[in-house]
């Protein structure tokens, strides 16, 4: 059976997963300093950290529409899944699940499934690459999805940023109480609900000691690590991934580690020097 796998520009694709023909990206926007981006492959990374840096105002993101949704799945394979980023966070899901309906109406059936990643970048990039890895076991449609929403059940997400700012000014922080005293460079080491939401896992002054306070919360929760894929992204410090990445080896095994750099939604939130891991 054919299949493609969209999955929306929060998730960061490794360079594997755009050389196949199974993936597509379907591009949120950002709004920063009176400029629309487009979140795809001319994101320029530096150019928008700069302008994010001079703007007074809080960048804002975009989700892609219904009607994009479906393009995507008006094609000639006959599987068709989307992964998003969390329905807490974004309507990246809703639109997704709209656009099916709407292709459903205007086409007819056809086996489509929307995946709420409950996280964000490189969780959606593990839930990809899992549904790839089921269907290239030539697994039922029915069985992908099952197999698929037991791993993301299973998955977890940790962040570490700079700054919090644009969580909060977007509203992405309802409900986390803890309010964090940056005079002091208390640095929050951050987590995602099994519903998607996001919470403070706990703190530490300084970056260097949150990222190692990120790596005992992963240590703490990690079951059957030699089964798992290690994915960590980062906006503009591959130095604090690698030093994340060789503290979890230390401590663990791995089926494989992926670092990969934030793209434009993902460099939004993450902020200039934010880290995040999912496992």
């Amino acid at each position: 059976m054919s299949y493609k796998i969209i999955v929306d520009s929060c998730g960061e694709l490794t360079e594997e997963m755009k050389a196949s023909s199974h993936f597509e990206t379907a591009s949120l926007q950002i709004e920063v300093a009176g400029q629309r981006i487009v979140d795809d492959e001319t994101f320029d990374q530096a150019e928008f950290l700069k302008l994010v840096s001079a703007s007074p105002e809080c960048p804002k993101s975009s989700c892609p529409s219904p009607e994009r949704y479906m393009e995507g799945y008006r094609c000639e394979e006959e599987r068709v899944y989307a992964v998003t980023l969390s329905a807490e966070l974004s309507g990246s899901y809703n639109s997704a699940v709209l656009g099916r309906d709407l292709y459903r109406e205007e086409y007819g059936e056809k086996d489509i499934y929307v995946f709420n990643s409950r996280s964000a970048s490189v969780g959606e990039t593990l839930i990809a690459m899992k549904i790839q890895e089921c269907e290239e076991k030539g697994m039922s449609f029915r069985e992908v999805i099952d197999i698929v929403e037991a791993y993301i059940q299973e998955q977890d997400t940790y962040f570490v940023l700079e700054t919090l700012d644009i969580l909060r000014k977007n509203g992405r922080l309802t409900g986390v109480k803890a309010v964090v005293a940056t005079v002091l460079n208390i640095k929050p080491v951050m987590g995602a609900t099994d519903a998607g939401t996001i919470c403070q896992l706990g703190q530490a002054r300084g970056i260097k000691k949150a990222l190692v306070k990120l790596v005992d919360e992963v240590i703490k929760k990690l079951e059957n690590s030699k089964e798992k894929v290690l994915a960590i992204s980062h906006c503009n410090c591959r130095e604090r991934a690698e030093y994340v990445r060789d503290m979890l080896k230390e401590r663990a095994q791995f089926k494989d580690v992926v670092i990969l750099d934030t793209a434009g939604i993902s460099s939004m939130y993450a902020a200039d020097g934010g880290v995040i891991v999912v496992v």
